[in-house]
């Protein structure tokens, strides 16, 4: 026993001058630490607290690096490692702090590419930067200096000690991205919140400072903008592609074409609005503007793969949808070029062009994705306004919100807006024992909530979003834009959310891919010019931004997008979906044989599955390898 204790002193006293000979390397280590802590902390984002270990760990392992070096030399190389080191810690700090207290991003090399256009408002910026920003630099600057002061002189090199750093950095590092775990199914809707997956794919600059911290980030930045090999396309992928896009414009005009030109726009995407939830009796509003709008009988809300919500957002605005052949969802692609994009196309014509929803825009990283899309704003309700019970996820509120409505509906005479509105009530779960469900029954059952099905429940959130809509409709009378306004209205998907599979057997196909059948309609104010119509032709998401450019006169290149204008009389509509069956509005074929509807011969299945590969070849090319980043 006498002996263990002896033992245990010695190693004291070892660790005692161990610790004592090194305080140097630990006070050098401080300055270094509180410039990433602080940065993280300055972003207000509700993702990865600075206390979880991995982004610590990242930075420990850099300030190892940095240190290490620094004490295995001497003299004036010393010197001059002490301040270079800092220097540039110091002007990551300055940089990620400035330019996110200008616009709520961090910075990240790619943006080098765009300098030119932010040199003006530089000297803008760092002056109307937080002031905290420079109160901390400027107490860690001195408190570097003062370690710089006291620090003892280095009587000899240590080269050895050189490599063991940097090998066991290496190691190190090498092994540190294993601790957030697996990447998991790329294809999950909510990969998006998976850290191994921010911090793998990089694109998503908020995100990835708080996984990362401020040296691995800056390093990741650098390591995939300037030495990360890139995947080249193939000379016939690349000739395909170039053969589409370099084709001739072989749209026509049609009797729709700018009928609405000069109005008003809403995009309005109903959450889990199936085909056979909206009906007179219980979306009164919503069937009126089906009754007397442009009404596509044969639409589909096609799945492609990761959150099918965020795909018909994807689709709608940019015209191409989640790739079919190799696994990525398609919020990850945000860093694309989208020149031809709805805000785009429409912020041409002089319109404001902005996104409302009740979630923040972290969720499926919608800020960033609306901002490479080209929307002026993404409004959450949840980023604006502190609720204390489920009211957010009310659809109502989304108009009864005076900050929406005044930014939904407040414009200057002359002013032409398209309003992008996402709702979300009919949401799972379907029930009255917790949340929207809960809220609803109270309000309509008062205390006496009776037994309802999960099929009542879905009726009672849809109801919800129908009264969303008369509020809508009254606002725009109010403000006199009615007559003036047109209506964009479609489902997500279906509801496949539904734990109760029966309900969806009673009501629709559910035996293959046309259970993806939803609603979609257009609808303007204005009866002088416009009247109701019927389309049975076949649509998907892909075909919605087309149509509208075409009703909106608005010049655009067909060979640009997926779909088509679904109001040329010429056309035959097509729905494919994610196992390359599709869907002609007679036959669905699957496997290469019609499985239900009208028979159809060999060559024309031929024909026409050659001619679905060909779009998701397209699709698929376009988006991995960034096609339209040379338009720009």
């Amino acid at each position: 026993m006498n002996n263990f204790k002896r033992r245990v002193r010695i190693y004291k006293k070892k660790a005692k001058r161990w610790v004592h000979r090194n305080r140097y390397a630990f006070y050098m280590s401080v300055p270094y630490f509180l410039l990433d802590i602080i940065t993280r902390l300055m972003g207000h984002i509700s993702y990865y607290p600075v206390f979880f270990p991995i982004p610590n760990i990242f930075t420990f392992l850099w300030i190892f690096l940095f240190v290490g070096i620094i004490m295995s030399f001497k003299g004036i190389i010393q010197k001059l490692l002490y301040w270079i080191f800092f220097f540039i810690a110091f002007s990551l700090y300055l940089v990620n702090n400035v330019y996110y207290s200008m616009t709520s991003f961090y910075f990240s090399f790619n943006l080098l590419q765009s300098t030119g256009e932010g040199k003006d408002y530089l000297l803008d910026a760092v002056l109307g930067a937080n002031k905290l920003i420079y109160i901390f630099a400027f107490f860690i600057f001195i408190l570097a200096l003062v370690i710089f002061i006291k620090w003892p002189k280095t009587k000899h090199y240590h080269f050895k000690r050189f490599g063991i750093v940097i090998v066991a950095f290496l190691i190190l590092h090498t092994l540190a991205p294993f601790l957030y775990g697996a990447k998991g199914d790329n294809l999950k809707w909510n990969n998006f919140k998976n850290d191994r997956v921010v911090y793998e794919n990089f694109n998503e600059p908020n995100k990835s400072m708080k996984v990362s911290g401020l040296y691995e980030y800056t390093a990741r930045s650098f390591y995939i903008e300037y030495i990360k090999p890139e995947e080249k396309i193939s000379k016939e992928d690349k000739a395909f592609l170039d053969g589409i896009y370099s084709a001739e414009d072989t749209k026509t005009p049609n009797d729709y074409t700018g009928l609405f030109e000069g109005k008003n726009v809403i995009f309005l995407q109903l959450e889990g609005m199936d085909s056979w939830a909206l009906s007179e009796k219980h979306t009164p509003n919503l069937y009126k503007l089906r009754k007397e709008g442009i009404n596509f009988k044969n639409h589909y809300s096609i799945y492609t793969g990761g959150g099918s919500t965020f795909n018909s957002e994807f689709a709608v605005n940019t015209g191409f949808t989640t790739p079919i052949s190799f696994i990525e969802n398609v919020y990850n692609y945000n860093s694309n070029s989208f020149p031809y994009s709805m805000p785009r196309m429409f912020k041409k014509e002089n319109y404001r062009v902005n996104a409302f929803h009740m979630n923040s825009g972290e969720f499926y990283s919608r800020a960033i994705n609306y901002e490479s899309w080209g929307f002026d704003n993404y409004y959450g309700l949840i980023d604006i306004n502190n609720y204390d019970d489920d009211s957010y996820k009310l659809d109502r509120e989304l108009i009864n919100n005076k900050t929406f409505e005044e930014l939904m509906f407040e414009h200057k005479p002359g002013e032409l807006f398209v309003d992008y509105i996402i709702t979300y009530t009919p949401h799972t779960p379907f029930t009255t024992e917790k949340g929207v469900g809960q809220l609803l029954a109270e309000e309509k059952y008062g205390d006496n909530i009776p037994e309802l099905s999960e099929e009542d429940c879905v009726y009672l959130d849809v109801e919800e979003t129908d009264k969303m809509v008369g509020l809508m409709l009254q606002k725009l009378k109010e403000r006199k834009l009615y007559k003036n306004t047109v209506i964009v209205a479609y489902a997500d998907h279906y509801l496949y959310t539904i734990e109760d599979k029966s309900i969806l057997d009673k009501h629709k196909e559910t035996s293959n891919n046309l259970i993806n059948h939803t609603p979609f309609f257009i609808w303007c104010g204005d009866k002088k010019i416009f009247h109701s119509a019927k389309i049975d032709e076949v649509t998907m998401q892909m075909d919605i931004l087309p149509t509208v450019l075409n009703l909106f006169g608005i010049d655009y290149n067909s060979n640009y997008y997926l779909g088509s204008d679904a109001l040329n009389p010429k056309r035959k509509g097509y729905a494919f979906f994610s196992d390359y069956s599709w869907y002609d509005g007679s036959s669905y074929v699957e496997n290469g044989r019609v499985t239900q509807g009208k028979k159809m011969k060999n060559s024309k299945i031929q024909e026409i599955s050659s001619k679905i590969g060909d779009l998701i070849r397209q699709n698929d090319l376009t988006l991995k390898f960034n096609y339209f980043s040379s338009s720009e």
